[in-house]
């Protein structure tokens, strides 16, 4: 077996990803957000945050297959493809950010993000006005900078469409639709910039089934009537990885 493929399976800690990987995927396939918030802080205790970001990446590849087709055929797919296009621009600056940042700031910086992000959801934080072009434009590069620089692709996009007008099933289709595609274009861009190491692509293969096996776990799982008991488990399922994922334990 080549030795790139090994490197993945030798990752301390691997057992804990995995489960991690799993339990991440399910929140995503039933809340359609969350993925990213679980996985980074706790991931990021045992790998580096540029590892992180790099094996999470090839990882939602597997949503790209299970709840991505469902979620295309539900969502506002015109302001789907504004958010997403913005998203693509600012990428590759924060992707750059992600090198060149101490890894304890890093870190720091995750969890103070998911756990500002799970108050603005638990607030109930709403606007009444109908967003438009720029509103979306600036969205999405709130999704492409913070998830190139953190690998917290959802924050502003979840935020925002959990605090609009929309109905469950269309904001689940939106934000499932943003972020697969915008955090699969990592890749590329981590390739680019010679960011995507062995280690990562073999760690990846290794979490891509159980990422997918919770993501069609989780959309089995949902139903738009239970959405607030969904919500509610997503809610404290993210406040526990931000506490944890804090450097104070290590």
């Amino acid at each position: 077996m080549p030795d790139w493929l090994l490197a993945g399976a030798e990752v301390p800690g691997l057992g804990w990803l995995v489960a991690l990987t799993f339990l991440s995927g399910v929140v995503y396939g039933f809340a359609g957000f969350g993925a990213a918030l679980i996985f980074m802080p706790l991931a990021t205790t045992l790998i580096s945050p540029i590892l992180a970001v790099a094996c999470f990446s090839l990882v939602a590849l597997s949503s790209a297959f299970t709840v991505l087709p469902r979620a295309w055929r539900e969502a506002d797919r015109r302001a789907a493809l504004i958010m997403l296009g913005a998203a693509l621009c600012l990428t590759p600056l924060g992707l750059w950010v992600l090198q060149t940042t101490d890894i304890t700031l890093l870190r720091w910086a995750v969890s103070a993000v998911v756990l500002a992000t799970l108050i603005v959801l638990v607030t109930g934080w709403r606007y009444s006005s109908a967003p438009g072009v720029s509103t979306h434009l600036a969205v999405g590069g709130g999704v492409g900078f913070l998830g190139g620089s953190t690998g917290l692709n959802g924050p502003v996009l979840v935020a925002f469409q959990l605090g609009g007008p929309d109905d469950v099933a269309r904001t689940r289709a939106n934000t499932i639709v943003v972020l697969t595609l915008s955090g699969v274009s990592y890749i590329p861009i981590l390739a680019l910039q010679g960011a995507l190491p062995p280690e990562a692509i073999s760690l990846g293969l290794i979490l891509f089934l159980p990422y997918g096996a919770g993501t069609m776990l989780g959309r089995a799982l949902f139903h738009p009537g239970r959405a607030g008991l969904y919500r509610g488990a997503a809610y404290a399922i993210i406040g526990v990885a931000g506490v944890m994922g804090l450097p104070l334990w290590s």
